[in-house]
């Protein structure tokens, strides 16, 4: 599927035109609540999207028009680790189990992985190459970035019906003002990362 809108112009489809190539990307990583998300998407010859770029640039409305189709045209996997599992491992290292696990979860096994940002650990032999913004730059990992950041979110929002008074639902988890007065009045609960900022 490709389509076209005046004026933004598409991302390459990947950085190894020539290879079966996964785009990574997280979100959560600055949350002091909830899982830290990543995705690994393969886009197929032949799908692009004008809108596809770094979800932090996309509306929310943008986002979630662009998730089912992502999700339709292209391999993909979403994955997480845990809270518990960033307090005891750290967010990089926590992040990275994600991304690996999101390739753990793809149906077609890659033969080149692009990640965003500029640090990543050896996903058994297949190379690999960090880009920093790579979001903004490569269809494949924007793809992911806005599977991860969707998927948290809708996750986020079911867990704030949950625990209403943190503001989940519309903070996400991130250290606004009101939820970092929401834990000092309420406490933390069991979503909580205790080496966390506000948490700690």
């Amino acid at each position: 599927m490709a389509s076209s809108t005046k004026g933004e112009a598409l991302l390459p489809r990947c950085l190894n035109l020539l290879a079966v190539e996964a785009g990574c990307d997280e979100a959560g990583r600055g949350c002091l609540a909830g899982p830290v998300f990543a995705a690994a998407v393969i886009i197929p010859e032949g799908f692009s999207h004008p809108w596809l770029n770094d979800s932090k640039k996309l509306t929310e409305g943008r986002r979630d028009m662009l998730r089912p189709l992502i999700e339709r045209h292209c391999v993909w996997a979403v994955a997480t680790a845990s809270a518990q599992e960033i307090d005891e491992i750290n967010i990089l290292q926590a992040s990275i189990l994600a991304m690996h696990r999101a390739l753990d979860g793809l149906s077609q096994r890659p033969e080149a992985i692009v990640v965003d940002g500029n640090r990543f650990l050896p996903y058994g032999d297949i190379p690999f190459t960090t880009i920093v913004k790579g979001d903004g730059r490569y269809a494949n990992i924007a793809a992911a970035s806005i599977l991860a950041k969707t998927h948290r979110d809708e996750y986020m929002r079911a867990l704030a019906r949950e625990y209403p008074h943190y503001g989940w639902a519309i903070n996400k988890g991130y250290p606004t003002k009101a939820h970092r007065e929401a834990i000092a009045r309420y406490g933390l609960t069991p979503h909580h990362r205790l080496t966390f900022g506000s948490c700690k």
